[in-house]
This record gives structure tokens, C-alpha cells and sequence, in this order.
């Protein structure tokens, strides 16, 4: 980069004295020549000696004020150079902390508290001029901080200090450049060193450091404590003074922060009359204060705006990454809307599985309660009309959103704007946003919320997806109830909750009886579908608050919070009816049915973990299958007795040594119908016998 110096231009005085003495003297040659001439009217040679003066008089008359002329011009070029570079420091060094997000008056208010201190010191004029610009410019290296760092809201990472840090050494590279006639760069690196040698970036101490940088760093540390950050609230004045005391001898040079202070309150009487008092500053940071001040500031409200955008993304973009929980998604996404645009009610919907209904997730702002969870179908209302388009809709009509319910408050919305969200090609809902001040969302509104809106489809795609995975991870396929993995989650949960509350509950052990012989004669999608009335028909005997896993095969497992063995045993009754009375369709007018064991045990009677207790209830289970089958194995040698008894009354001979079989009719069954017991209670019931 060409070196380049850029300094005040002041007028050549001296000059100017030269001209003048001149012009004085062509003035006398001329009031001389006119009083030889016209006065005491000398003849002869003295008269064209009269002549010649009095001419080059004129010509010098004309000459001295054409050169007043251009040395008036040129002197008002210089002043307007200079103003404008006064402006165009005051500009960028403005600029810079708009970007990190500082009240407009901190360079200004910094400024003044280094020049006067200088002045207080009786500093020369090149070392005043250094502190004015050094105090504009201390700061711009930090273009080269990234904005996520400069407006982090918590703790900085050590490597993020360390970013920070360089900016002091890139700003004093950058003004060395430019090349000041006086000396501005050492004031701008060394302003972060410390009196113990332990500040940045060449770790100077004591009065190795330059006085200039020592004055600057002072005054730069008083206006920021003031002044509210990213990080943390503004200090009070006393607070700042306490802080400036306790860093002296340490981190500032003690006789200087003792100078600072007591001319403190004539340095701050002083930036009040300018209109850059702290209140101002921070009642209204992105406005002028005065007519004085209030010139062509837009583009710093421009600068802390977009600044403010990236900050937001990138804190969005980085939180997103890291959940995988959909209510903090839903909300950091809603509250980030809020901070950048104008709403008064976030609404984020989400479509159902089968696509066709968008419920509202999640709420946020004024009537949040009120509409979370609402319902509306796809091409219904203005966001359902986003999600059938997949098209972005700003509109003055939110009240179609709420034609369906009868709200009070729908009224109070004037414009609302409503955004699809999609993610690696799949629609998944919609956020919409509700005003009761704007007229209409604008382009740049909408801008916004659809960069905000890419960002959340993808972190939301990702959060679902998570969730589907896990709940495929615990949930049994072919029933859709928790497989063995949650059944141990909600063990632990539950008798973590026993002990807290010191109370107790049960475990019921599920066995369908007879359940192979219908994947044998009807195949397994039968049996599939078996599991699956039957797990929904016992779920529907259970509390809300109980819960039934699939344990293995055709077992399952019951979790029954808060109740004794008499409940259980209740429980373990109505379930066996509703199993025993169930009946499968299996097609050509066939039915399949099956039986159920169940056993139960308790926590803490019967163990205190989850093996413990489910093999006590599995006993309990087999002991009452076993009772079942001695009482089906009596019954089956009633019946071969009583068969036995009518072959030996029966008058028909035996053909081919074998018995003929005759129909066992049995009470509630008609003639037709015939009834085979197999595998202990599986019944198949047939219209007819082949």
C-alpha cells in the first residue's frame, strides 16, 4: 500500500506579511506619484518619474488584490479540506463503534476526556493533536474482530480474548499507514497495555508506556464502563470512579487516574453542554441529541442494524446447532424474530403426519396462551394458504387465521406475515407473525423473517428428525408401544419418584396364551395384527398416568404408579376379559382369539430394580398358567371320559378299528358350529366342518 501523509494545511502567514509589506509600499510609491503629479505639478523629468510611479502603483494595486484574492480562496479550500478531514476521522471512527454496538457519543465523550486531560497536563500542540485523533481512531482494529465476538452477550472463550486483543496492533498498522504528522500510532497500540506490564500487546509497564497512550487509556476505560454493552448493564458514575481508583497503580498510571478524577466533574459539565451526556446517550444511542449533532447520522443506526442481523443469525445459527430439544428450538426461534422485527404475537405451526392440519407449537408475544395449539387445515386462513402455496403472504387480514375460534382480540391485528417452513425438500409448517401497529409488513420485514425462517427449518428438521429416531429407538414397531429400552427408562424414572415420595407401585407381567397357534394356522401377519388390537384394547384399560411396554414376543409389561396388590389383582381381572373376549377378524368368516396370564408384583416388596421385580410378577405369571392348565387338563379327561362313555352306549360297530367321530355340541353354540381347544385357550370358531 502506497504511504500516503495526510495532515492539516494551514495558511503560508509569512507570506501573506510579505504581500501585505509589499502592497503597503506600492501604496506609498502611489500616493507619492499622484502628490508629484497632480499635488505640487513637477515639471520636466520628475513628471514621467511621477508617471512611471504612479503606474506601477496601479499595477501593483492590482496585483496585491488579485493575490488577496486567491489566498482568500485558497485559504477557505484549506479550512473546507480540513473540516472534511476532521469529518471523515469523526465518520469512520463513528462507524467503527456502531459496529460495536456503542452509544454514538463514546468516541466524542473520549475525545474530550483525553484532550483535556492533555491540556491539564500542558502538553505540547503535536501531542493534544495525537490524543484528538487517537481518541477517534483507538478502536479500528476492531474491523478486524468478527461481530459474533464484538457482540457476544456472555463470557468470551480464551481464543475469543485473544482475538480481541489483536485489535489493538492491526489499528496502529492501519494509522501508520496513513502516516499523521504527529505521533497518533504509539497511542493507538498501547492503549491496552498496563502500569504492571501486564496488558497487550507488547506488555509495557510503568512510564515505558506512552504518556499519551496512558492518558487514553484512561479516559477510553471511564466512557465504557459507563456505557451499556452486549455483556452487561452501563456503571454508575460512582461505580466507574470506585473501578478507575482500584485499577490505579495496577492497570492505570495512579497519578494520572488521581488528575482524571479531580478534574472529572469540569470534564463531564463540559459533555453535557454538548449534548453527550450519559442519559442521552443511552435513552436514545441511535439519535441525535442536538441540531449540532443530528447531521446526516443515519448510516450509524444503518451500521448497529445490520450488525445487529449478523450478531442474531450467527447466535441462531450456533444455539441451533446444539439443541435437540423442540420447545427451546421453537422458542429461541420466536424470540429472535422478536428482536429484529416489529410484532406483537409469534405463532409457529407445525404440520401432522398426515400434512393435511398445522397445530401452533408454540406462541410467543401478547395472546400467546390463547392460540398455542390451535388447529387449522392446509388452505385455511392466510398461513394455511402459505402452507398449500408454499409461498410467503404479508396481508392487512390476519383475522382469516382465526375465523374458526371466537377470539376477542383478533381485532387488535392490522398486518400479519406468514412464512413456509421447509427443509431438505419436506414442508413442515409455518411461522406467522401478527402486528397491531404496522400497517403492512414490508419487503425488507419479509426479508428478514425468511432468512430467519431458512435457519429454524433446518434446525427443526434436525430436532424432529432426532425425536423420530429416538422414539423408533424406544417404541416397538409393530405395536407403536415403548419396547424394553423405555420400559427400564420409565423404571428408573419411577422409582426415583417412589423413593422421593416414599410411595410404591406395580408390575404387571402380560402373557397371551395360545398366541402361536394363530401365527401357525393364520400366518404372522395375523399374529401382527393380534399385537396390535390387543395392545391398544389394554392401553385402554390402564390410567393415563400407567404404562404398558412390549416386553418380548407375546409378553408385556405394565408399570401402575401408585397402587396396592388389590388394584393390581382388579386390573389384571378386567384385562384378561377384554383379551379373552376379543375376537380377530381372519377373513371368510373365520375368528382367532387368544388368552392372557398376567401376574404382578410390587416395588419394594418384591426387589428394588427392574429385573428383580419382573421376574417375581413372571412367576407369579407361570404359577397362575400352570393353575390354568392342571384345571384344562381335568377338564380334557371329563370330556375323554364322557366320549368314552358314549362309543361304549353307542349300538355302531367299528369301522376299520377306528371310532367314528360325532359332533361335541356345546351350550351356546349352534349345531353347525364346532369347537376345538388347542394349545391351552387358543378357540378357532368355524362356520363349517370340512
Amino acid at each position: 500500500m502506497e504511504k500516503r501523509t495526510v495532515r492539516y494545511v494551514k495558511p503560508d502567514y509569512y507570506k501573506l506579511f510579505s504581500k501585505m509589506f509589499w502592497g503597503s509600499v506600492i501604496a506609498l510609491a502611489l500616493i507619492l506619484g499622484y502628490f508629484s503629479i497632480f499635488v505640487f505639478q513637477i515639471n520636466g523629468p520628475f513628471l514621467f518619474l511621477g508617471f512611471a510611479v504612479f503606474l506601477i502603483a496601479m499595477l501593483g494595486i492590482i496585483s496585491f488584490r488579485s493575490q488577496k484574492l486567491m489566498l482568500d480562496r485558497k485559504t477557505a479550500e484549506i479550512h473546507e479540506a480540513n473540516r472534511v478531514y476532521i469529518s471523515t476521522v469523526e465518520a469512520l471512527a463513528t462507524a467503527v463503534d456502531a459496529r460495536d454496538q456503542i452509544g454514538r457519543g463514546h468516541v466524542n465523550r473520549t475525545q474530550h476526556f483525553a484532550v483535556k486531560m492533555g491540556e491539564v497536563l500542558g502538553l505540547e500542540k503535536p501531542e493534544l493533536e495525537a490524543l484528538n485523533t487517537a481518541a477517534l481512531l483507538h478502536d479500528i482494529g476492531k474491523l478486524a474482530v468478527p461481530d459474533h465476538i464484538l457482540n457476544k452477550p456472555g463470557e468470551l472463550t480464551p481464543a475469543e480474548r485473544e482475538k480481541v486483543k489483536t485489535h489493538s496492533s492491526v489499528g496502529a498498522a492501519i494509522i501508520s499507514e496513513i502516516g499523521f504528522p504527529y505521533p497518533v500510532t504509539p497511542a493507538v497500540k498501547h492503549h491496552h497495555e498496563r502500569w504492571d506490564g501486564k496488558g497487550y500487546p507488547d506488555g509495557l509497564a510503568g512510564k515505558d508506556i506512552p504518556l499519551t497512550a496512558r492518558i487514553l487509556s484512561i479516559a477510553d476505560a471511564y466512557d465504557t464502563l459507563r456505557v451499556t454493552r452486549p455483556y452487561r448493564p452501563a456503571v454508575t458514575r460512582e461505580g466507574a470512579r470506585a473501578l478507575l481508583k482500584n485499577g490505579a497503580g495496577s492497570q492505570f498510571d495512579p497519578e494520572l487516574v488521581s488528575i482524571f478524577l479531580k478534574n472529572l466533574r469540569n470534564f463531564e459539565k463540559e459533555i453535557e453542554a454538548k449534548g453527550l451526556s450519559y442519559e442521552e446517550d443511552d435513552s436514545a444511542p441511535l439519535h441525535p441529541v442536538t441540531e449540532k449533532n443530528s447531521k446526516n447520522h443515519g448510516y450509524v443506526e444503518q451500521i448497529k442494524k445490520a450488525n445487529r442481523e449478523v450478531f442474531t443469525l450467527f447466535e441462531l445459527a450456533r444455539v441451533f446447532g446444539t439443541s435437540l430439544n423442540i420447545d427451546d428450538t421453537l422458542s429461541l426461534f420466536t424470540k429472535k424474530i422478536s428482536e429484529l422485527l416489529p410484532m406483537a404475537t409469534a405463532v409457529v405451526y407445525l404440520l401432522n403426519e398426515t400434512g393435511t392440519v398445522a397445530i401452533a407449537k408454540h406462541a410467543e408475544g401478547v395472546n400467546s396462551d390463547a392460540l398455542k395449539n390451535r388447529k387449522l387445515r392446509v388452505g385455511e386462513g392466510t398461513t394455511g394458504k402459505t402452507l398449500e402455496a408454499l409461498e410467503s403472504i404479508s396481508t392487512t387480514g390476519p383475522a382469516e387465521d382465526f375465523s374458526s375460534y371466537d377470539l376477542d382480540f383478533v381485532n387488535s391485528y392490522k398486518a400479519m406475515a406468514s412464512v413456509p417452513l421447509v427443509a431438505h425438500g419436506k414442508v413442515l409448517g409455518a411461522v406467522s407473525i401478527y402486528s397491531r401497529d404496522l400497517d403492512k409488513y414490508e419487503e425488507e420485514h419479509m426479508r428478514l423473517l425468511e432468512t430467519v425462517s431458512k435457519i429454524a427449518s433446518d434446525a427443526i428438521w434436525t430436532v424432529l428428525t432426532h425425536q423420530e429416531s429416538e422414539v423408533r429407538a424406544l417404541t416397538d414397531p409393530m405395536t407403536g408401544l415403548p419396547n424394553a429400552r423405555s420400559l427400564q427408562a420409565r423404571f428408573e424414572s419411577e422409582i426415583s419418584r417412589a423413593r422421593r415420595t416414599g410411595s410404591r407401585f406395580q408390575i404387571l407381567m402380560i402373557d397371551l396364551d395360545g398366541f402361536k397357534a394363530v401365527n401357525d394356522t393364520y400366518g404372522h401377519k395375523a399374529g401382527d395384527l393380534m399385537l396390535k388390537e390387543l395392545s391398544d384394547l389394554m392401553k385402554e384399560e390402564l390410567r393415563e398416568y400407567d404404562f404398558l411396554a412390549r416386553y418380548a414376543g407375546d409378553e408385556f409389561v405394565a408399570i401402575i404408579p401408585e397402587a396396592d396388590p388389590e388394584a393390581a389383582y382388579e386390573l389384571a381381572q378386567r384385562i384378561e376379559t377384554s383379551v379373552s373376549e376379543f375376537r380377530l377378524d381372519v377373513g371368510k368368516g373365520r375368528f382367532a382369539s387368544v388368552g392372557a396370564s398376567i401376574g404382578y408384583a410390587s416395588y419394594p416388596n418384591n426387589g428394588d430394580t427392574l429385573d428383580q421385580i419382573v421376574i417375581a410378577a413372571d412367576k407369579a405369571m407361570y404359577s397362575v398358567k400352570e393353575g390354568r392348565k392342571r384345571r384344562r387338563k381335568a377338564l380334557e379327561e371329563l370330556k375323554m371320559k364322557r366320549r368314552t362313555k358314549i362309543q361304549e352306549d353307542s349300538p355302531e360297530p367299528l369301522v376299520n378299528d377306528k371310532v367314528k367321530a360325532e359332533p361335541v355340541h356345546s351350550p351356546g353354540t349352534e349345531e353347525h358350529e364346532l369347537i376345538i381347544e388347542l394349545d391351552e385357550r387358543h378357540i378357532v370358531t368355524s362356520d363349517s366342518v370340512n
